[in-house]
Order: structure tokens, then C-alpha cells, then sequence
């Protein structure tokens, strides 16, 4: 046989088995023709990659992204491909932008996902021509993708179809003929091979946009009546519920998995967020992977809790702090469009008052710890701020941390730039979560939070916790199964034709340098975002790590030569992935 593509001298480890191994292996066509430890004939023409010392593994999957927006203009996502991800999946969190209109889906996206609505208001007035599933599928078709696609429909976009977007924002409660609707769209999704539903319970994140501003999403004001009759589809064609439990009050967290169970019926497979842990509340980890124990064995479900392989850093601007929707000082300041107002209303001595005291309330903290000690400014026009925590700058000034805060964001807006970790940063807790059958690597948020948040490289991470551990000789997973976690594992359970590497298998490859899993995975910087005017994101470059990327036997990214020519321009990358499961 001719080949396209040879990978030669490759410690192969193929999602697969327990066990990697020295192989060559052959590509024709887009699939994976040959696995052997014998030298495979190099006829003329073939390209070569002698990947010597490398680890060669399936690329990589990332089932939570917010690339519903970027997709449409910039559909190469290279941001992911550089990192070795060569599938991904849209509409996480009841965001999706498939049936509802342009207007209502850049007004449901852009404030919760942090996406400027300037950039992405017009994309969609300009782009969005479907209104059906079906439709939304051959556009995704047409497009040139780089990775491979699959996703959800959202359960806010439904709603705001269905209801329209202002009865929606409010507790209406639909008519019967509005839930035979709801669920006729879900059927239409499902029909045309997306992988299921995806819902939101908390009431953080707030609308964009004049209508409905500072409102939370549709899906929150659902009953459990409305979801059950959705769920009740999810689990007749064993399609798939993504979701979030209330981040403040938890309680709703016990509903979910009384839907998920599988006593005398089908379990409703279910994967929600999330599973970290939190500086918040230091405890939470033990509750997230009892619960996940719980559901599984005693309930008969098939229950996940999503993680994310990284340490939950956050860098943000001024008073530009979404956790502070967690309670009602700090959601005053989130409700104002008009910058000079907020800023103003700092100034106020009864708010920082109100504010100080909310600050403490035990039974209102999500993720954010709420704790200026460990909050640090990294840039600041005032140089003499830079690198310490708003405490220290506060014991300086002989004032209170907050007042230090205050005072430097009045000054300086959207100029402070100040970092802080909301957890994942005690490793051998980490090690638990990322072990565990109960968890779902991923929560990256690719294509959102583009200022605040970089998570794309976050397989590598998970790499390097494997390979960190079992160098110091205290290994709590092996880097066999540290890759299934990061690709058939996610691949098998939601039921995509991905993440193997096997004779007639898509060859969709990860070609890593073991030694670029080192502490440049943590390095943040600016870079561009492709197809929004100019407009930058933060970014972890570590290019030490992935030597290629290659999706559907092409090369999509090579260190020493960037991104191919055609990637995003034309076809033969990425394509649609249907579920393989959903009945």
C-alpha cells in the first residue's frame, strides 16, 4: 500500500490499551491503515514524521467549549488545534445558538460568556441564516472546520424560541402546546445527531443586550416540571444532559441525580459542573465524588461531574469580577451598563459598607473565596502595587483590604489588572478528582471568558499531573490512562467516533514532547482573536509541548511551521460528528 503519511519510531499510546508501545503507523486517505512494529515501506512521496522520543496518543477531546460564536468566523479554532485538540463540542451550559434568532442568541452568549456583543451581534446578523437543527448541521458541514464538531442543543435557546426571549427571563409557566414544542425541537436536535440537551439552574451569569438586561438565563426559570418532560426524551433515546446545579445554594445538585437514576428504567446520562476544588469551600471535593459514588452504584445512573486538569486561575480587570453575582452588593455593581455609574457607586460609604459585611456570609459563597489576601495585582500604572495582594497594598495605606481595592479600581479601571485562584491548587486533591471513573476531564471554556481565563492547553496539564506524579515515584494514574481519560473515555461515553487510534479509525493524532510538559504551561499572554476585529484573548503558548496536530490524517499544526496553509479555509479537516448512541 501507498501512504500519505507515515509516524515511524512511535511510542504509541493508543486510548486503548493499558500498555504503550514502540510502533510505525501507516495513513491513507484520512484513516489510520496500518499499526506495526515493523518498518512500514516509505514510498515516494510519503510524508514522514519520526517521532523519536515523542508520545504519540488520539487528539484530544473537549466536551464543554463556548466556541458557538468563534465557529462561525473562525472555524480553524486553532487556539484549541495548537494544544492538540482535534474535537470539540458546542451549546454547553443552554447556550447553544441553533434555533432561536441572531438578537436573542448574542444576548443570551455575549455577557455570560464574556465575548464582546459589538463582535458578536453582527457576526450573527450577517451569518446566522438557519433556524432548525437540521439546518444548523449543514451549516457546521459547510464550514471549514479544523477539529472535528458535535454538541448540544441549549436549553435557553429553546426556550427563548418557543416562549420568546422576554417571557422566557420570567417565570412563565408554558402552555402545553409550548412543551410540545420544547420537546418537538429537542427531537428535531437529536434527530439530526446532536448528542443531547444541555441545561443551567444557576442564576450567576446575567443577560446581555437592552431587552432583558442583567437577567439570568431562560433555562433558570424553568420548572422541573418542564425539565422532566425534556429529560423524559433524553432518556427514551439515551441522548445525553449537560448541565449546572445551583452554584450558590447546591440543594438542586439531590434533583439531578434523582433524574439520573436508573431504577427499573433507563439511567439519564448526565454530566455536570462541576467538580473542583475550591478554596470556597475546601470540603466540597469529598461531597462531589461521594455523590458521584452515590449516583452510579446505589442509584443504577451514569452520572459524571466535570473537572478541569488545571489549576482555576483567574486574571480580570478593575471591577470587572463575574463571582461577584454571588451576592447582592456585588450584584448591584454587576447590574450597571454605564461604567462611570459603577465606578461611582463604590465610592459610596454605605455600599462598601454593605459590601464588607456580604463579603463574610457563609451560606452565599460559590467559587470565589471572597479573600483580598489572595488576590494580586499584575499590572498596574501605579508600579508600586504590582505584585502584591490587595492586603498588603491595604496594611500599607493603613486601610482595609476592600478600600485598597476600591480605591486603586476607581483610579485606574479597567488599567488593574489583578489575578486570583479560585482553586484546584492542592495537587494530591487534584490527583483524586482527575482519578476518578466519576469525573469528565474538561471545563475549559474554549472561546469564552477570553479576558479573564485560558484554559485551552488543559490535556497537557493533565499530562503533566501524570507524568509530575510518577517521576517523584508517587503515581496516581498511569499515563496510559491519564490519555483514555482525555480521549476513548470521553469519546465512548458520549458516544462520538473518536479518540482511538486503531486500524480504520479517523486519524485525528496528538504527536507530544514529554519534556515540553514543564512549567511554560502556565504562562499567560495576549493574542489576537481571530475574526473579531482585533479584539485579544489571554492565551497559554507552550509550544514545547505539541509537535503536530494532525486531524483526519492531514496536518493541521507542526511546531517549527505553525498552522497549515488551508486550515479554516478549506475542507478536509474537522467534520461533523454525529452520536453514535442517541435512538
Amino acid at each position: 500500500m501507498k501512504y500519505d503519511l507515515i509516524i515511524k519510531n512511535a511510542l504509541l499510546f493508543d486510548g486503548i490499551s493499558d500498555a504503550a508501545s514502540v510502533q510505525n503507523i501507516g495513513i491513507k486517505d484520512g484513516i489510520v491503515t496500518a499499526i506495526s512494529t515493523n518498518v512500514i515501506p516509505e514510498n515516494e512521496g510519503v510524508k514522514i514524521i519520526d517521532a523519536q522520543e515523542h508520545w504519540v496518543m488520539p487528539g484530544f477531546l473537549e466536551m464543554h467549549s463556548h466556541y458557538d460564536a468563534e465557529i462561525v468566523v473562525a472555524p480553524a479554532l486553532k487556539e484549541s488545534v495548537r494544544h492538540g485538540i482535534t474535537t470539540i463540542a458546542l451549546g454547553s451550559c443552554s447556550i447553544s445558538m441553533m434555533v432561536s434568532s441572531a438578537l436573542d442568541c448574542a444576548d443570551m452568549f455575549t455577557r455570560v460568556e464574556a465575548v464582546p456583543r459589538s463582535q458578536v451581534l453582527p457576526i450573527l446578523q450577517e451569518k446566522k441564516t438557519w433556524v432548525t437543527p437540521a439546518q444548523y448541521r449543514q451549516f457546521l458541514e459547510q464550514q471549514a472546520l479544523g477539529p472535528n464538531v458535535c454538541g448540544f442543543i441549549g436549553h435557553s435557546d429553546i426556550r427563548a424560541a418557543v416562549l420568546g426571549l422576554e417571557r422566557s427571563t420570567h417565570k412563565s409557566i408554558p402552555t402545553e402546546a409550548e412543551l410540545t414544542q420544547m420537546t418537538q425541537l429537542l427531537n428535531q436536535a437529536l434527530d439530526a445527531g446532536f448528542l443531547g440537551l444541555s441545561v443551567m439552574t444557576t442564576k450567576l451569569d446575567k443577560m446581555d443586550g437592552d431587552r432583558v438586561w442583567s437577567k439570568s438565563l431562560p433555562s433558570t426559570y424553568s420548572s422541573w416540571q418542564e425539565f422532566s418532560r425534556l429529560f423524559d426524551v433524553l432518556r427514551k433515546r439515551q441522548a445525553v444532559l449537560q448541565g449546572a446545579p445551583d452554584a450558590v445554594g447546591k440543594i438542586n445538585v439531590f434533583a439531578f441525580l434523582w433524574h439520573a437514576h436508573g431504577w427499573k428504567r433507563k439511567p439519564l446520562k448526565s454530566s455536570l459542573l462541576t467538580a473542583l476544588d475550591l478554596k470556597s469551600q475546601p470540603f466540597m471535593h469529598y461531597i462531589t465524588r461521594t455523590s458521584g459514588y452515590i449516583a452510579n452504584k446505589f442509584l443504577a445512573g451514569n452520572f459524571r461531574w466535570q473537572t478541569l486538569s488545571a489549576p482555576f486561575t483567574l486574571h480580570l480587570e478593575g471591577l470587572d469580577v463575574n463571582a461577584f453575582e454571588e451576592f447582592s452588593a456585588g450584584e448591584i455593581l454587576r447590574d450597571f451598563k454605564d461604567d462611570d455609574l459603577r465606578y461611582a457607586k463604590v465610592n459610596d460609604p454605605e455600599f462598601r459598607k454593605a459590601f464588607k459585611k456580604q463579603l463574610g456570609a457563609i451560606f452565599t459563597k460559590g467559587l470565589w473565596h471572597r479573600d483580598f489576601t489572595e488576590c494580586k495585582v499584575i499590572n498596574c500604572p501605579d508600579k508600586s502595587v504590582e505584585g502584591k495582594t490587595f492586603a498588603q497594598i491595604g496594611k500599607e495605606q493603613n486601610k482595609d483590604a476592600v478600600d485598597a481595592y476600591f480605591d486603586l479600581a476607581v483610579l485606574y479601571r479597567e488599567k488593574l489588572l489583578w489575578r486570583t485562584n479560585y482553586g484546584n491548587h492542592r495537587p494530591a486533591i487534584m490527583h483524586k478528582l482527575l482519578s476518578s471513573p466519576y469525573t469528565h476531564i474538561g471545563f475549559a471554556d474554549s472561546g469564552a471568558h477570553i479576558r479573564s481565563n485560558a484554559q485551552y492547553n488543559f490535556p497537557l496539564r493533565m499530562l503533566k499531573y501524570a507524568r509530575d506524579a510518577q517521576l517523584l515515584g508517587t503515581p496516581f494514574i498511569s499515563i496510559e490512562q491519564a490519555v483514555k481519560r482525555l480521549t476513548s473515555d470521553l469519546a465512548d461515553w458520549f458516544s462520538i467516533d473518536a479518540g482511538k487510534i486503531k486500524i480504520g479509525a479517523r486519524a485525528d493524532i496528538a504527536i507530544i514532547n514529554p519534556l515540553g510538559l514543564n512549567h511554560e504551561l502556565d504562562e499567560v499572554s495576549r493574542a489576537e482573536m481571530e475574526g473579531f476585529g482585533g479584539i485579544t484573548r489571554l492565551v497559554k503558548r507552550n509550544d514545547m509541548a505539541v509537535d503536530y496536530t494532525i486531524i483526519n490524517g492531514k496536518i493541521a499544526y507542526q511546531k517549527d511551521f505553525g498552522f497549515a496553509a488551508d486550515l479554516g479555509q478549506e475542507k478536509g479537516y474537522g467534520q461533523f460528528l454525529p452520536s453514535t448512541e442517541v435512538q
